[in-house]
């Protein structure tokens, strides 16, 4: 996973100065470069969440990382900017497969009251790739798409060394199942949170280009070096508090750092609330895993977290190309406030909609 996820955090750093050197275009463009790969990436966990709880974590795993390499060198071979579409759009299915069915995988056996804590743990691998890939590709210059197809290679070698499953495959759900009917309140809660980290990911790069703070270079990765000190640490507070407590507390406190990026014009200011902005989303995802496997109790996990990721993958898509847009017809500021508004409604369903069950008391 963290192979695969290196390979994915170094695209997000080259792609805002790759697309329009090579292709023109602006914040859009860019935007929806980086943007649509999630579209992909929603349509594809449901599917290897279903295959993963029959018994197929390991292929799909294999085939999640070759799809990564295939993206990558598609990215660099690209003649146009259609052309990188498809290539992201086959990057995000790779991404999807490696940890929508490795997830299922990590956490077969697991009691459920350590399962918010372990997917916690577990996202390391991924917002590990993310925080290092960003520098990977800062490194690596010209030669980041190659070193991505590298690293997916990598995980694919990774995932051969491991042994091969018994051979026992259980029966798949039917594929009707694939929308259970308590996901839809928590993939709210977390699509909203995405859109502010897909308008993180897509246009801060670019804002502070155009602020000329100089810290672009390494802004991603203060932002998800935070994240993963906070995930590391904070993960067992989803199983103390609950999924509903921690979510509202970590958008809470989203909406603030992304104003607070928003109105920053020194670099200091805004390296210290990009970091809040990791602090802020750090606990979301493991947070509304707990939401979703309480509220479809009975339903498999790999199926169930497919299709809450999903709304995740949506929100980010929707972030590149409406960020993008709103950041070139009104500027990049108004489109981080917006983004703080988005999490301020996922603070608002969390506060409204999600509470506590009534416990039942024994007759």
């Amino acid at each position: 996973m963290l192979c695969g996820y290196l390979a994915f955090g170094a695209a997000l750093q080259a792609l805002p100065t790759y697309v329009p050197t090579r292709y023109g275009g602006g914040a859009l463009a860019s935007g929806t470069a980086v943007g649509i790969a999630f579209l992909a990436t929603a349509c594809t966990r449901p599917f290897a969440g279903w295959l993963a709880d029959g018994g197929w974590s390991r292929p799909v795993v294999l085939a999640g990382a070759a799809l990564t390499a295939i993206g990558a060198v598609g990215q660099l071979a690209a003649p146009n900017l259609p052309t990188l579409l498809v290539a992201r759009l086959i990057m995000g299915a790779g991404e999807a497969a490696l940890f929508s069915a490795a997830l299922p995988w990590v956490l077969a056996g697991t009691r459920v009251a350590q399962r918010g804590r372990l997917a916690g743990w577990f996202g390391l691998s991924m917002w590990g790739g993310l925080a290092g890939g960003p520098l990977i590709a800062a490194l690596t210059g010209d030669l980041v798409w190659w070193t991505m197809a590298g690293l997916a290679g990598t995980s694919m070698i990774l995932v051969l060394t491991t042994r091969p499953s018994s051979g026992h495959v259980e029966p798949l759900v039917p594929i009707r199942e694939l929308a259970p009917s308590g996901i839809p309140l928590p993939g709210a809660i977390i699509g909203l949170a995405a859109y502010c980290y897909g308008t993180i990911a897509a246009l801060l790069v670019l804002h502070l280009r155009a602020e000329e703070l100089r810290v672009d270079g390494y802004a991603l990765t203060v932002f998800a070096g935070t994240f993963l000190i906070v995930r590391f640490a904070g993960s067992p507070l989803v199983d103390r508090y609950g999924g509903r407590v921690v979510a509202a507390a970590t958008v809470g406190i989203e909406m603030v750092a992304l104003t607070g990026i928003a109105a920053a014009r020194s670099a200091t200011g805004a390296l210290a609330f990009t970091a809040l902005a990791g602090l802020g989303l750090a606990l979301i995802y493991p947070a509304c895993i707990s939401m979703t496997l309480d509220r479809v109790r009975g339903m498999r996990p790999g199926v169930s977290m497919g299709v809450m990721t999903s709304f995740w993958d949506l929100g980010v898509m929707a972030a590149g190309p409406v960020g993008g847009l709103i950041a070139e017809q009104l500027g990049f500021p108004t489109a981080f406030v917006v983004a703080a508004g988005a999490a301020a409604a996922s603070l608002l369903l969390c506060l409204a909609f999600l509470r506590p069950r009534r416990a039942v008391s024994p007759r």
